[in-house]
């Protein structure tokens, strides 16, 4: 078996590709060519990896990778994936995370619709939630640029799967963590906040709102249940999450408390971090 990862240096692409090498694949990772090497999370498997040159951005460079590999199974999880940066770079967002799923899915019509293809959708899509838990019939009203882009790609991957006939899936994944997590995201900044408050590195740390509730679970985990859905009869969307919830501030109290701390003493809220449209509960 021949799979694709298009963001295989991210936290999930390099799991996912822990996993298939494991299953015996013949893993490809599409990496875009920029003057700084970012292979920190798959540095481990590099020989056992081929990573191939192209960009979302340029329908061509994509068209040109699937010809080439042929993959049975195609992991489309680059994007724009930083939820605040989506204000900032609006465009940018939609770009990636919307029309960069409408360029694979294209790839994949015109070359072999009998790749299987795994859409990277997101609980960020729910939004301004109006059921509390969420399942695959929510309907969705995404709260950020981020959240609109990722509905596009979610509803464009049902399309061609009902168009084409091609076996396409989409994981509505929610928050999923890990070690490998980028510091940017509040997992990992309180984490990291915290140890260094405990090493005396700092003495504060802000965030947005402490009262925001996330499901969060382990990518580790999540990455097994993107292969699932597609080894399954037939494509479906499915969503992946624990079925609990916490608040930010119960984060904090947790991570704050294992290094012996009381984290009201450090915390503080940063208007600079709150959203222009808070998503209060997922």
């Amino acid at each position: 078996m021949k799979a694709l990862i298009t963001g295989i240096t991210g936290q999930d692409g390099s799991y996912l590709a822990d996993l298939l090498l494991e299953k015996g694949y013949d893993v490809f990772g599409m990496v875009r060519r920029s003057s700084t090497e970012n292979f920190e999370r798959i540095n481990h498997i590099r020989d056992k990896l081929t990573l191939v040159y192209g960009d979302l951005l340029d329908q061509f460079s994509i068209l040109r990778i699937i010809d080439e590999i042929r993959p049975d199974e195609v992991y489309n999880l680059a994007a724009q994936s930083f939820v605040p940066m989506s204000w900032r770079q609006p465009i940018l967002t939609g770009e990636f995370d919307a029309l960069g799923v409408a360029k694979v899915l294209e790839a994949i019509r015109q070359i072999d619709t009998g790749i299987k293809f795994y859409q990277a959708s997101s609980s960020e899509m729910f939004g301004k939630v109006v059921e509390v838990p969420q399942n695959e019939k929510t309907p969705f009203y995404p709260r950020s640029p981020y959240g609109v882009a990722k509905v596009y790609g979610h509803f464009i991957t049902v399309n061609y799967k009902e168009s084409y006939d091609i076996f396409a899936v989409s994981g509505i994944l929610f928050n999923h963590e890990s070690p490998r997590r980028g510091l940017e995201f509040v997992t990992r900044k309180v984490t990291d906040g915290a140890a260094r408050i405990k090493l005396g590195l700092a003495n504060k740390l802000a965030l947005g709102n402490l009262d925001a509730k996330r499901d969060w679970g382990y990518a580790g985990d999540y990455v097994r249940a993107m292969w699932m859905m597609l080894q399954h009869e037939k494509p479906d969307n499915f969503v992946i999450a624990t079925g609990e919830s916490h608040t930010v501030g119960r984060l904090c109290e947790i991570a704050f408390a294992h290094l012996d701390l009381d984290y009201k003493e450090y915390v503080v809220t940063d208007p600079r971090f709150v959203r222009p449209a808070e998503v209060e509960e997922l």
